[in-house]
């Protein structure tokens, strides 16, 4: 995900976005996106961006004014699929990692990875236990172990009482 629509900015059809890449420069005119809410899917083309604060401000084609703008808020801006730059070493994606097993040193199950999101703090992965609770997790060396890409597993060694909260 690179971002969701926060709301509508202006007459002409900019939207304010919450930016959540660490590729901000993928945001160039022309460029294809995709914008998703829940099952709904809709390609865009960008036609327009600038920086604006802590957000974004972003023109699509054949988005001309508020109410079209509007339609747009609460969803994400995706790349579609098999369009992503490549990972750096040492670098995942949220869609590379969600659905993976985390399990801790002993390997005692504690749950899928729901998401691994970019925070002022730092990246947080996101882990759903079987009983349904998350645990937000630092994905920082010392608490991330060992990941296993091609068995789709991360081993944690989680502070005491982190998944109790």
């Amino acid at each position: 995900m690179l971002g969701t629509v926060a709301r509508p900015h202006g007459l002409s059809g900019e939207v304010s976005v919450e930016i959540a890449t660490a590729f901000p420069e993928r945001f160039q005119p022309g460029v294809g996106l995709e914008w998703r809410r829940g099952q709904e899917i809709r390609p865009l083309i960008l036609a327009g961006a600038r920086p604006h604060g802590r957000r974004w401000l972003l023109r699509f084609e054949g988005v001309e004014n508020p109410e079209a703008a509007r339609a747009l808020a609460g969803g994400e801006l995706c790349v579609p699929g098999g369009e992503a730059f490549p990972a750096p070493e040492g670098f995942y994606y949220s869609h590379d990692v969600e659905g993976w097993q985390c399990a801790d040193r002993k390997g005692r199950d504690l749950g899928i990875v729901a998401g691994l999101e970019q925070t002022a703090a730092g990246p947080i992965l996101s882990v759903r236990a079987r009983d349904g609770r998350t645990s937000l997790v630092p994905f920082v060396e010392g608490i991330v172990v060992e990941i296993d890409r091609e068995g789709g597993r991360i081993v944690l060694d989680p502070p005491e009482g982190l998944f109790e909260l």
